[in-house]
């Protein structure tokens, strides 16, 4: 089974992702970890996103559907969860286009829903907790930078939604319950 978890930044897509690893022997697919490995590991493919990014610049989607078509290619798993792909329309094509020629399907996408104000409320608070425990605090783990994230993820991801509703694809679940509760809600969709 090959998903795709949607949601806003800090609405969970990662710790929900970690249970499907941990329960379902899915592999993750977090195009920001390939990118990195692809970087550090001296293939051709790899030069090239090293090129990229070390001129500062966005790795192209056609290298990033490259590297998906990597993994998909040489790791053997039950499933895979893309996670930070596709976050656009033209890459939920490109990643479509992908699992056609390889005779793989996207079984669902499922996006966690939840509500804004309780989401920055929530970073802010992981904030002062890490501060608190003496744990680094992420860069991005404030109100301003999170608000400028959340315009990003309505503008260029929130589109998804709706495309993959029309092709049948599309479920959600409560994002704002507690961690298990979401846990449990992402795996009765699966399950359904």
């Amino acid at each position: 089974m090959n998903i795709i978890l949607l949601g806003p930044p800090g609405a969970g897509k990662g710790t929900q992702a970690q249970f499907l690893v941990e329960e379902r022997g899915m592999v993750q697919l977090s195009t920001g970890d390939m990118l990195r490995e692809a970087k550090s590991s001296g293939t051709e493919m790899g030069k090239r996103v090293a090129e990229v990014m070390d001129r500062g610049e966005l790795v192209t989607d056609e290298i990033v559907i490259g590297l998906i078509r990597e993994k998909l290619e040489t790791v053997d798993a039950p499933g895979f969860i893309f996670d930070g792909f596709p976050r656009t329309l033209p890459q939920a094509d490109a990643l479509g286009e992908l699992l056609k020629e390889m005779g793989r399907t996207l079984d669902k996408v499922i996006e966690l829903k939840v509500d804004d104000e309780i989401l920055v409320g929530r970073i802010v608070n992981r904030a002062k907790e890490a501060a608190a425990a003496g744990k680094p605090v992420r860069a991005d783990d404030n109100e301003d930078s999170l608000r400028v994230r959340l315009g990003a993820y309505y503008k260029q991801t929130s589109p998804l939604v709706g495309y993959y509703w029309a092709k049948g694809q599309y479920q959600s679940t409560d994002g704002m319950a507690a961690m298990d509760d979401v846990r449990k809600g992402v795996a009765e969709l699966l399950d359904s």
